[in-house]
């Protein structure tokens, strides 16, 4: 039986199905979004990812763990000192165009930072700022948050460079066609830089965790850990490597064809949803 809280299911999803399928229901744009898993080896070897729970008060995935992220910011795409494979490199990889590949690549350096106090980006193309919990750098994460300043002004104003080779292209997934909110989202993976921690200064998150990728999972599939398909679904992309380097290698050639979950009625009147890696998760309509 599938834990009560194993899945985000809304009693207006039916109804939503049924005007879609029907030609009623116009699918809303999908926001580009990024999201950032950031990994660390743990104390037993295996590694560890970082989750936020959003606050219930959220009107998109509240109460959900997810990882930090978020959309990108139309300034996302104004010029930045930048190492690591060039935006043609990372056009090819994202399945898109070179600006649109660095605002989403910047969204999810940006995000990572907003969210969790953690810099993908240092001084040069070799180095990584050591620590970002200085008043200074805490003021220019509220402003960023507030969109009060811009990611490029941000890189600009320290003088840094933002490292794209310290991310890896590991998954993309659009929201279904029926949701109210919809996102199209790239997930990279990211080693936790030297020097520097997470911690909980998310507005929208009221717990932050590190935990194994078979505790995610196993917390998700115990009913204790509510989440997103695409959420729990990536964590077990995660289960088969022993170390974070071991995953970051595995990256390249990685397939970031769109995954969208699949939603239809039955005879009965329930919403199926099904998606890679999981079954089918029913629910009465309403």
């Amino acid at each position: 039986m599938t834990p009560q809280n194993a899945a985000p299911f809304s009693d207006g999803w039916a109804d939503r199905l049924r005007a879609l399928m029907s030609g009623e229901l116009v699918p809303v744009e999908p926001r580009p979004s990024a999201t950032v898993l950031l990994l660390r080896d743990g104390p037993a070897g295996t590694p560890e990812v970082h989750l936020l729970r959003r606050r219930t008060s959220m009107a998109f995935a509240g109460g959900m763990y997810a990882f930090p992220g978020g959309g990108v910011d139309p300034r996302d795409k104004r010029r930045v000192r930048w190492a690591g494979p060039p935006l043609d490199w990372w056009a090819a990889a994202l399945g898109t165009v070179a600006p649109h590949a660095q605002a989403v690549v910047c969204a999810a350096v940006r995000e990572t930072f907003e969210e969790s106090g953690v810099l993908l980006a240092g001084p040069d193309e070799r180095t990584v700022v050591a620590d970002t919990t200085g008043p200074g750098w805490e003021a220019d994460r509220a402003a960023l948050v507030a969109r009060d300043l811009s990611f490029a002004d941000f890189l600009a104003r320290h003088d840094l460079v933002l490292r794209s080779d310290l991310l890896a292209p590991w998954a993309r997934w659009i929201t279904p066609e029926f949701e109210e909110r919809r996102y199209d989202t790239w997930f990279f993976l990211a080693l936790l830089p030297d020097g520097q921690r997470t911690r909980d200064v998310s507005g929208e998150a009221d717990r932050t965790v590190w935990l194994s990728a078979a505790d995610a999972v196993g917390g998700h599939d115990s009913g204790e850990l509510a989440m997103l398909p695409p959420t729990v679904t990536t964590l077990r992309s995660l289960l088969p490597y022993a170390a974070a380097a071991d995953a970051l290698a595995a990256a390249p050639g990685r397939d970031l064809a769109p995954v969208m979950v699949r939603a239809s009625l039955d005879d009965t009147g329930q919403v199926l949803l099904d998606w890679p890696g999981h079954g089918d998760l029913t629910r009465e309509a309403r």
